[in-house]
């Protein structure tokens, strides 16, 4: 059986979006089937690769509102997804710490990286390849960008959730 990962966006984050992950693995056990892990407290699912990706993210969002009252996109990445995802990425000298993959819940809008490139920073670089949209941030990390979640999902049209590339290649060993 193939593993796959189920990435939840912005929960436990600053406050607010708390999902236990010790809890949300006890919920997500019964639904998902096999065995179900968790990968840091930042909303990566580790599971058997489901017969139908769709609709056990839609699933997993269903439990997560009602288990925790929170709202959020799930996207799903098997295994080979995540190994070709980081071999593909475009900016080789990036810190890993500073480079992200943003994994899309589908195809990003035409016109896209357009008006993402207008708001990027000094040192700040995109790439859009195949449903990732790989950040460089640069030196001044997350902190100093003016790419928020709302500039995200204005320009992009889809629902996105990020991960660097140190966390990416994590969750490709795990699943593999």
């Amino acid at each position: 059986m193939t593993r796959s990962v189920l990435l939840l966006r912005a929960v436990n984050v600053g406050g607010r979006a708390k999902v236990p992950m010790a809890r949300l693995r006890e919920v997500l056990a019964p639904e998902l089937g096999g065995e179900v892990s968790t990968y840091i407290a930042s909303g990566n699912v580790i599971c058997d690769t489901p017969a139908d990706p769709v609709a056990a993210c839609a699933r997993t969002r269903a439990i997560i509102a009602e288990e925790f009252d929170v709202d959020t996109p799930v996207i799903h990445r098997s295994h080979d997804e995540l190994v070709a995802a980081t071999a593909r990425h475009p900016f080789a000298d990036a810190s890993e710490k500073m480079l992200h993959a943003m994994f899309l819940d589908g195809d990003a809008w035409d016109g896209a990286l357009d008006a993402l490139t207008d708001r990027l920073m000094p040192g700040e670089r995109i790439a859009l390849v195949g449903r990732e949209l790989w950040i460089d941030y640069g030196e001044s990390g997350v902190q100093g960008t003016r790419l928020t979640k709302a500039v995200f999902d204005r320009a992009l049209g889809v629902a996105g959730t990020a991960r660097n590339l140190r966390t990416v290649r994590t969750l490709a060993e795990l699943t593999g």
